[in-house]
């Protein structure tokens, strides 16, 4: 199995289910797309197909996911469909310590290929930060962390 492919399903585990949460801001949202990220899509409609494409399409390779090395390239991918593109690659630099400017070029790109061994808990603290600066973190704190814990398990990280 490629990286996307564990990537995507070990988002698709965590994103499965037709949701339409009031305290989400996404709104309507199923497989992890929603109807404010796609307010001309079907989202009741939208396949795991359907889904997959978008992911690949407009996450792992709008990150350049393809560049990083495992499990930077999951990991990046996965805050991208949480936080959004640009926030994952700005907490993916932060953890790398280079320009947190939110593009993948060849600074991040060397630095992820060289990066310490402690990287992915730097990633984590990171990702938990950015999750508390939101102004939802009471609502959906919870269920961040648990997302982290589950991913951490997941990788064996």
């Amino acid at each position: 199995m490629n990286n996307f492919n564990f990537a995507v399903n070990m988002t698709l585990r965590r994103e499965g289910v037709l949701c339409n949460d009031p305290k989400d801001t996404g709104g309507l949202t199923k497989y992890g797309i929603s109807k404010t990220a796609y307010p001309n899509l079907d989202i009741c409609a939208l396949t795991q197909d359907d889904a997959i494409a978008i992911y690949k399409r407009d996450y792992w390779n709008a990150s350049k996911c393809e560049l990083l090395p495992f499990p930077l390239d999951v990991l990046t991918f996965d805050a991208a469909v949480n936080h959004g593109i640009k926030p994952a690659i700005k907490i993916l630099q932060r953890a790398l310590k280079v320009t947190d400017d939110g593009i993948i070029g060849p600074k991040t790109i060397e630095a992820a290929r060289k990066a310490p061994d402690n990287i992915c808990t730097l990633y984590f603290i990171e990702r938990m930060w950015s999750y508390s600066q939101a102004r939802t973190y009471n609502t959906h704190g919870k269920g961040w962390r648990n997302r982290l814990e589950a991913i951490s398990t997941e990788l064996n990280i």
